[in-house]
């Protein structure tokens, strides 16, 4: 079997993380081997830069650095974990991915969408998910519920209201633009109607495999 790609974007608190270990385990049951992994992150290297991205005291970031960062963690995530594990037939779920730079450093931090491309091509040449899940609820919704988990909040956590608007719309913009490999998900519908829409999107990638 090929190995397929598949990637969860959403703003924060969207479910990401509970909806990745149901991915996770429905497909293994279906007898398909799967890794589970993180952006910013997945490799020791990318951890490490996590933690500079995430820090909360690195308010005087630059936005260039932030995308650099974002990528350079990203090249090493594709070469050493990503891409292997792909070519072995195994299929990789991957909690955000480039769309997210897009919709944080490109629409929410004003950077221009071609300098995020031309970067984007040189780092993953050609390389994309197969499907991405975009986890869709309302930002009220959303903050409220990382309110609720309690414990400190990261840099991006700590951003106002209108920067994740500004998420939440490019990444809508970009599911509407290529319908093919987006499936968004209203993720204020119940977790089991949301399961249910992702196992018949797994469903159809297995069909195809």
């Amino acid at each position: 079997m090929t190995g397929k790609f598949l990637t969860l974007e959403g703003t924060e608190g969207a479910g990401k993380s509970t909806n990745l270990s149901f991915i996770k385990e429905w497909l293994t049951e279906q007898g398909i081997e799967v890794i589970s992994t993180r952006e910013p992150g997945g490799t020791e290297i990318g951890e490490a830069v996590r933690g500079i991205l995430l820090n909360q005291d690195f308010t005087a970031m630059h936005e260039d650095t932030e995308l650099l960062l974002m990528f350079a963690a990203r090249a090493q995530h594709l070469r050493e974990k990503i891409l292997p594990a792909l070519a072995q037939g195994k299929w990789v779920i991957s909690d955000r991915f480039t769309d997210a730079s897009y919709a944080y450093q490109g629409a929410a931090r004003g950077m221009g969408f071609e300098r995020i491309a031309q970067i984007e091509q040189w780092v993953q040449q050609g390389v994309h998910p197969d499907t991405t899940f975009v986890f869709d609820l309302p930002i009220e919704v959303g903050m409220a519920r990382v309110a609720a988990r309690g414990g400190e909040t990261d840099r991006f956590e700590q951003e106002k209201h209108d920067f994740f608007e500004k998420v939440r719309g490019a990444y809508l913009t970009r599911a509407a633009q290529a319908p093919e490999r987006y499936k968004v998900l209203d993720a204020s519908q119940s977790l089991e109607s949301v399961q249910a829409a992702i196992v018949a999107r797994l469903q159809s990638l297995i069909s195809e495999a």
